[in-house]
């Protein structure tokens, strides 16, 4: 990462730097470019109807635990630095010490009447002690106390404030938000977890997410964490976000600005060296052989170039699907085509419109058989996981505040995974590199050997990832093929409208050639192997194509967290 990583000049101090963690911060390896013009897209700061919010990405270190006497495997809490004149903090931020700094919280400015009664923001009227890292033991070099605002009636806590000393913060710490302006959230991952030898209360610390999140999902992150404790059981804990009710997704880009954003960030898409079953465009796949298919008839139909003779809508009711045809073509289609390849792109708002989305599918014509490793063995399968049609891809998540790149989703098979922007490798700037697995075309973030599976047995699925001279250059090989929020600007393709599978389903028996490997395994891990095995993917056993990418939960909703 070197020479992505510089130390932070904006964030200070308090007097007890022996506790402080080592302060980096991330920085995208190339400057941002100057977006085209628009209407709210990276202006700073984004209207959410009666609030406006910008992003606050420098802090000042307030106090750390530290766990262990390996610093970085602590925790640090920090207040927003360089808050712009009218805006408020809604609460203070925190992360883990073995990651580089590279998180926000959003700051608020009330935009309704200075009315008393309507006012969108409002001080709290005192604080609750939520704990206190005060052992009586002597283990810190420094106490925390972790305070919860309460609210003035009609008024909701987004955020906690973090001191050095028992005393309550000032008033004007942070700020209340009027109830009807926020959202509900849930906790997304554990942060801290420790238990006071001297107080026997526990204290666990939450990284949270709105609820309503996706295409349609109104709940807007403020980057806060919660946190509780016994002896904060009584109180209501905010478990809260802010909510965008401006009606026209106004900080979210424009078609120029979205161009220049695929130009900026679009990943190169490697292939494995010995991959033979490469992507190819959707025109490519039908102008070459594609045949439609109906339940109950022995005829099928070919598909013309751009899908205008496919059923469109609807629902998946396999009553129709895609195959190759019965003759030598049906190799042609299986082995793709790289030339004609290029990503198909659908831009959505994400976390409330302070975010787009950018899903760039890839279309391959065949997904080939999987590997399967047990142990040291590795068995390259005739026919398991091979089915007509592919669909994956990955997903840029870009800031509506500045147009930065914040991270990637990297969809595996049925699963997938978000990667921070600081967890990435460039190529060429600031564009990342995406790895397709190796027949299965699994997008992942560095090169290796992927286990779906039991890695730690060694017992699963292998996705081979590796560099080759096999790329595609997914900033100038794209389609925008939809972004619903931007009306008639975007023509969505007719094949995008076929709801139904890619390819047919064919049923086969390679559980036999499994059970005889598991057979010659030494009895004590046989039980284990095959209870690992009944649980791969039920895809691994049958040909079935995929549907289409609008039919995906991810098309509406948020990728898996």
């Amino acid at each position: 990462m070197g020479e992505r990583l510089r130390r932070i000049f904006g964030c200070q101090r308090n007097k007890s730097t022996e506790m402080s963690p080592s302060f980096t911060t991330f920085s995208l390896p190339a400057p941002l470019p100057k977006w085209p013009q628009g209407q709210g897209f990276a202006t700073g700061t984004i209207n959410l109807g009666e609030l406006e919010v910008a992003q606050i990405t420098r802090f000042e270190f307030v106090w750390g635990s530290h766990l262990s006497h390996d610093k970085r495997k602590g925790i640090s809490f920090y207040k927003p630095l360089g808050i712009p004149e009218g805006f408020f903090s809604l609460g203070h931020y925190c992360q883990p010490n073995n990651k580089p700094l590279n998180g926000y919280v959003l700051v608020a400015k009330d935009l309704v009447s200075h009315d008393r009664s309507s006012r969108a923001l409002a001080m709290p009227v005192d604080y609750t002690l939520v704990w206190n890292s005060d052992d009586g033991m002597g283990i810190h070099d420094q106490s925390g106390y972790f305070w919860l605002p309460k609210s003035p009636s009609g008024y909701k806590a987004l955020g906690f404030a973090v001191t050095t000393h028992p005393g309550r913060p000032d008033l004007s710490e942070v700020r209340c938000v009027r109830e009807d302006l926020v959202d509900d959230c849930e906790n997304c991952g554990l942060l801290l977890e420790t238990l006071s030898n001297f107080q026997k209360i526990p204290f666990k610390v939450y990284k949270i997410r709105p609820c309503s999140r996706g295409m349609l999902g109104r709940g807007v992150s403020v980057g806060t964490f919660v946190c509780t404790s016994l002896r904060s059981a009584g109180e209501e804990t905010p478990f809260l976000c802010l909510r965008n009710k401006d009606p026209n997704w106004h900080a979210m880009p424009n078609l120029n600005q979205i161009h220049a954003l695929i130009h900026h960030y679009g990943p190169t898409i490697f292939f494995h060296p010995k991959e033979v079953y490469f992507p190819s465009s959707v025109s490519w796949f039908f102008r070459n052989g594609a045949l439609l298919h109906k339940a109950g008839q022995s005829t099928c139909e070919p598909i013309d170039n751009e899908g205008s003779n496919l059923p469109s809508g609807g629902t998946n009711d396999r009553e129709y699907w895609l195959d190759f045809p019965a003759d030598d073509q049906r190799e042609v289609l299986k082995r793709g085509n790289l030339e004609s390849a290029q990503v198909y792109a659908h831009v959505k708002p994400a976390l409330g419109g302070t975010f787009t989305d950018i899903a760039m599918w890839i279309f391959s014509p065949f997904n080939g058989p999987a590997t399967i490793k047990i142990g040291p063995a590795n068995l390259c399968m005739s026919r398991t996981g091979e089915h007509v049609g592919d669909w994956e891809h990955y997903t840029l998540r870009i800031s509506n505040f500045n147009g930065e790149l914040h991270s990637v989703y990297f969809s595996q098979h049925s699963g997938g995974v978000w990667m921070n922007a600081y967890d990435l490798e460039f190529i060429e700037g600031n564009r990342t590199v995406i790895y397709c697995s190796k027949h299965g075309h699994a997008c992942y973030p560095h090169p290796g050997t992927y286990i779906q599976g039991s890695s730690s047995l060694g017992i699963g699925i292998r996705n081979d990832c590796s560099r080759s001279n096999f790329c595609l250059d997914s900033n100038t090989r794209y389609q925008i093929v939809a972004a619903e929020y931007l009306g008639a600007a975007v023509t969505e393709p007719c094949w995008l409208q076929f709801m139904r599978e890619w390819g047919p389903k064919i049923v086969y028996d390679s559980r036999k050639e499994l059970d005889k490997v598991i057979k010659r395994l030494p009895f004590m891990i046989r039980r284990s192997v095959a209870n690992l095995v009944g649980k791969f993917p039920v895809e691994l056993f049958a040909e079935e194509g995929p549907t289409g990418p609008k039919e995906k939960n991810n098309w509406l909703g948020d990728e898996r967290w």
